[in-house]
């Protein structure tokens, strides 16, 4: 299983607008895996934009 290190390093996104919603309007569940996916991290949304993926291990330190 992947981990999100393997994927680079991290591609940050620009806020368009406005304020920053709630922390919960930054994630969505992916349709494929149902894994939580950080919109905010470009890795993330490429990665689960892949078909037949399997989900990947977060570890945050």
């Amino acid at each position: 299983m992947p981990k999100l290190s393997d994927l680079g390093p991290p591609i940050p996104g620009k806020l368009h607008g406005g304020d920053y919603a709630d922390e919960q309007d930054n994630f969505y569940p992916c349709p494929t895996c149902g894994q939580m996916v950080d919109m905010r991290d470009l890795r993330q949304v490429i990665w689960h934009e892949r078909p037949k993926h399997k989900p990947f291990i977060v570890i945050v330190d």
